[in-house]
């Protein structure tokens, strides 16, 4: 897995890129927390993620609850197929606010 954090209006956002698994998860979990703590609305472009499992999920999990916690925006951007597969597999997709694009957001 790979990573890149921008900027973009009042959003951080952590783009993660290649296969999102048990492997990398945990380095994941701590960028999304780290940037978290900044306080900044966040989203996370899983537009380059070709494969995420269920600690991946997780991840989005946890910083999803985190974010609400701290009433913090967070939200998923150009989810690829392979990880929407996985979201609607786990009914998440109803639980996250996903963007298609910047464009989208409000």
């Amino acid at each position: 897995m790979e990573y890149n954090i921008s900027k973009n209006g009042t959003y951080s956002v952590i783009m993660l890129e290649g296969e999102v698994d048990l492997y990398c998860s945990p380095d994941a979990r701590k960028i999304i927390l780290k940037e978290l703590k900044k306080g900044d609305d966040m989203l996370i472009d899983l537009s380059k993620v070709s494969y995420i499992d269920s600690s991946g999920i997780a991840c989005l999990v946890e910083g999803y609850q985190v974010a609400n916690k701290n009433e913090i925006k967070f939200a998923l951007l150009g989810v690829s197929q392979g990880a929407m597969n996985v979201l609607k597999l786990a009914r998440l997709d109803n639980v996250f606010t996903i963007y298609n694009s910047f464009d989208d957001i409000k």
